[in-house]
């Protein structure tokens, strides 16, 4: 009889392995039709499957099991071993006749006698038969075929094969009459892998296994092999990532059950076409100098050889990873001298047929660094635009050093691909040398080499956070886009596209919102229409920023669809769904949805390494300083605040994130520092909006609130600019506080009315926790407002927002009715008045209050307030209204 495949499964099976336990295999085994077909490669765990759940179902007396001869041609003897398994059961034995050999006994007239002993069948009775795909006769395989379609309801039959057998099961599989198990259904996950490793006494880390899995892809055997010979290994971690299917155990399972069962014209396709990632029959016609490879690689995937066809039309095939390393070995150890030649062969064939990639690394394996350099200058823009400027950079790394020294388009690539990868000064030196031998090209029109340099001197300017600079180049770039239309349609496309999402996010960070707008929208219309999916990623990222300056949670939508982007193409950790996570978490942070927002900056800050990637590393620690002091964590925020500065460069965004740290050191209680600070910053800064406003809130904190309408005054007339819209309406919030704080109490509800106009319009609700004013807002829904149900939403946010960090330096933690009181202390409310306020009995505010005192070491309202505000727990301000 056939030998039994290593395969794994729970427990110790019969050949005295550790098995793991399939419940869904064997619940579809149970509940099976008429036939079922178990069709895998060798090694795939279809014998210890079949063992395991007759043992799993108790089925040893109902179930006659039998494995096909090795090579059968011999109908007799087929039919007396399927004989021999039946009458071993209850029932057969008592329902089928012994026969006795003779060498006139014919195969058709067993089966109809099997079939007459089987009609008067009433117990379910299974017969299962292994090893299939041995049994090489014809006459036998008709007869079979008889048997299944005319076995009566109670007999079920289980055929385990490594591929399919003819026996016209398609009408049984129109009919449902056809239970399938498949390489797929038969491929262990990972959790059983782990379960396997474990049975064995085996402890693998997690990366381990990880690798081990990914490696056999779930074979069975392959994952036993490896676990027979990692007991004992002195390095467990180390065989684990260097496990390969040139490992002993291995090449010699595939050589005996694949390799060597192949006829030698097959073996020379599969050996000679290992050296290609995937392949297809023009491919092994070419390597092999023969014809029909088509057929033969089709042929090997029909009958489960280890081969795996890529795509519907079964034209493009892979071989399995262990399989692969074996096949390569072989190839190495037979025909060593010609493997070169197969690499030209392959560069030569993909390079023309469009796959460029595959291409660039045979014809290094090859070693033609023409061919292979020429391929990386003339495809790294697309490449790049893909989003695969890991790959680039693989490739490039395979080049050899000084390639690009005299190659302008190579060196232009170089310059670009050291840009992806954050190296700025390696940029600049390629750019350098790109430039130098584009020079001396005697070009009379704008070649390539041009192109890729003004990409690559966009890319670079980026990185600098010069916006208008980056605005100019993205001109110029729609200008190369313009001349390469009519010739090169598609790179022009890709070109325009770029263009505009670097023109429209610089139009975002000097002003100019509305065309920014419809330069994004623009580029994400096109790329969708040109089918570039990165650039898509890109578009929409920067649309989510426009958003941000004018309605906030609109931002939410381009960010997220970007992310989606990312996790369907794998881009999660690019650079570029570091700033998606970004803009995504401050939309969030903005609508005061602080716990949510953290998650995103978290990812965010996961993503991007500071040193590759400044500018993004400053926004990424602007914003969590932002959600720090929204969190009511000043020190954390100037400690973020701080880290973000140096990384700014020229970038916009500096001047704003100067006025943050004014703010952190306010809410610090560092004065002196803060005042400083605001007077050491170029007057044409000290002069803007944000900065006056930081200068204002100086103001408030030394009981100065004329001073604080002073420096407002410049930026709610507009005199003063002050960056994106949304810091009018802290401007307002601030005035609002002065005002009341001067008794002005029609002024201060204009200033808070006109804050809640800009509010309802942005949603910019985080200055609302930065600035609290429970007070004046809860007096002014009594006036006439159409804010109502906005000052609701603000009140609940103040109410339910996260304790400060100052809490830790009260004598006990606040509790969330106590914070609740504590915001309407600084009012001119009475104790029945806050009990109104908050629906509760005068009563109870009175225990608060009297809790409140004890917890701030406070004995009176005005030293509790002062307490507060020394801790952080409410928002430092000379204004007996609101701050």
């Amino acid at each position: 009889m056939a030998t039994a495949e290593p395969a794994a499964t729970d427990g110790r099976g019969s050949h005295g392995q550790a098995i793991v336990a399939r419940p869904s295999l064997w619940q579809r085994l149970q509940q099976s039709a008429r036939v079922t077909v178990v069709s895998a490669p060798a090694g795939s765990g279809k014998t210890v499957l079949l063992e395991s759940w007759i043992d799993h179902a108790n089925l040893a007396d109902s179930a006659a099991f039998m494995q096909v001869w090795r090579d059968e041609r011999d109908p007799q003897r087929f039919w007396l071993s399927v004989l021999t398994a039946l009458r071993s059961t209850s029932a057969g034995s008592r329902q089928i006749r012994e026969l006795t050999p003779s060498p006139d006994l014919d195969g058709w007239a067993i089966v109809e006698r099997l079939l007459a002993d089987l009609a008067p069948l009433q117990d379910r009775l299974w017969l299962l038969i292994d090893d299939l795909h041995e049994l090489r006769s014809e006459e036998a395989r008709k007869q079979l075929e008889l048997l299944v379609l005319r076995a009566p309801p109670q007999l079920r039959i289980i055929l385990a094969t490594r591929h399919d057998v003819r026996l016209g099961l398609h009408r049984l599989r129109l009919e449902g009459g056809l239970t399938e198990i498949r390489p797929e259904d038969l491929r262990f996950s990972l959790t059983e892998a782990r379960q396997l490793f474990e049975a064995g006494g085996l402890d693998l880390t997690a990366s381990a296994l990880t690798g081990l899995y990914e490696r056999t892809e779930g074979w069975a055997a392959g994952l036993r092999l490896a676990a027979l010979s990692l007991a004992g290994h002195p390095d467990p971690a180390r065989f684990a990532a260097e496990f390969s299917g040139t490992e002993r155990t291995v090449t010699e399972y595939l050589l005996a059950e694949v390799l060597e069962r192949q006829a030698p014209d097959v073996r020379r396709v599969m050996l000679r076409t290992s050296v290609l990632e995937r392949v297809n029959g023009e491919l092994a016609d070419l390597l092999t100098g023969g014809v029909g490879g088509e057929r033969v690689l089709q042929a090997l995937e029909s009958s489960n050889a280890f081969i795996v066809s890529l795509d519907t039309a079964r034209s493009w095939f892979r071989y399995h990873h262990l399989f692969a390393d074996l096949l390569q070995l072989e190839l190495r150890n037979t025909e060593p001298d010609e493997i070169p030649a197969l690499h030209e062969l392959a560069a030569g064939w993909l390079a023309a047929n469009g796959h460029a990639v595959e291409a660039i690394r045979h014809s290094v394996a090859a070693a033609n660094w023409a061919l292979a350099a020429s391929l990386v200058a003339g495809h790294w823009l697309g490449l790049y635009l893909d989003g695969r400027g890991a790959t680039v950079h693989a490739l490039m790394s395979a080049l050899p050093a000084g390639a690009a020294s005299t190659d302008a388009e190579l060196a232009a690539a170089a310059a670009g691909d050291e840009l992806v990868q954050g190296s700025l000064a390696a940029a600049e030196r390629y750019l350098a040398l790109a430039e130098s031998a584009s020079a001396s090209e005697a070009a009379t029109d704008r070649g390539s080499a041009s192109v890729l340099l003004d990409v690559v001197r966009l890319l670079m300017v980026e990185q600098t956070g010069d916006q208008r600079a980056r605005g100019m180049l993205a001109g110029r770039l729609l200008a190369d886009a313009d001349l390469l239309e009519a010739a090169q349609p598609s790179l022009g496309s890709e070109l325009r596209a770029l263009a505009l999402i670097s023109l429209g996010d610089s139009e975002t960070w000097t002003g100019y919102p509305d065309q920014a707008e419809a330069h994004l929208d623009h580029a994400v219309a096109l790329a969708r229409r040109i089918g570039r999916p990165y650039l898509e990623f890109m578009a929409l990222i920067y649309r989510g920023e426009v958003d941000l300056t004018r309605r906030i949670p609109l931002a939410a939508g381009p960010s997220r669809k970007a992310i989606e982007l990312a996790e369907r193409h794998g881009w999660t950790d690019d650079p570029f769904a570091g700033l998606a996570y970004m803009t995504f978490g401050s939309a969030l942070a903005w609508q005061g949805r602080l716990d949510q927002a953290d998650a995103w900056v978290t990812r965010a800050e996961r993503t991007i390494d500071a040193e590759d990637r400044p500018i993004v590393a400053m926004g990424i620690k602007y914003l969590r300083g932002q959600l720090e002091l929204g969190r009511g964590q000043p020190g954390a925020a100037l400690a973020a605040f701080e880290a973000g500065e140096p990384l700014g460069g020229k970038h916009p965004l500096v001047r704003p994130l100067r006025a943050w740290l004014a703010i952190a050191l306010v809410r610090l209680g560092e004065l002196d520092r803060a005042e400083q600070l605001i007077a050491g910053v170029p007057e044409s800064s000290r002069a803007r909006g944000e900065m006056r406003i930081a200068a204002a809130m100086l103001c408030l904190v030394r009981d100065d609130p004329q001073g604080a309408t002073a420096a407002l005054a410049p930026v709610l007339s507009g005199s003063a600019q002050a960056g994106w819209r949304s810091w009018l309406t802290e401007g307002f919030l601030l005035e609002a506080a002065a005002r009341d704080a001067l008794g002005d109490q029609a002024a201060s509800r204009r200033a808070l009315e006109r804050a809640l106009d800009l509010a309802e319009a942005d949603r910019a609700l985080l200055w609302f926790l930065l600035h609290p004013v429970p007070g004046l807002l809860a007096n002014h829904v009594r006036q006439a407002t159409g804010h109502g149900q906005l000052i609701a939403e603000i009140l609940n946010l103040l109410a339910v927002g996260p304790q400060t960090a100052g809490l830790g330096l009260a004598r006990e933690p606040l509790s969330k009715s106590e914070l609740r009181l504590l915001r309407y202390l600084p009012t001119h409310l009475s104790a029945p008045e806050i009990a109104a306020e908050l629906y509760v009995s005068t009563s109870t505010v009175k225990t608060h209050m009297r809790n409140l005192y004890l917890k701030l070491d406070a004995h009176s309202r005005t030293e509790a307030v002062s307490s507060a505000r020394s801790l952080g727990l409410i928002a430092p301000s000379a204004s007996v209204g609101g701050m």
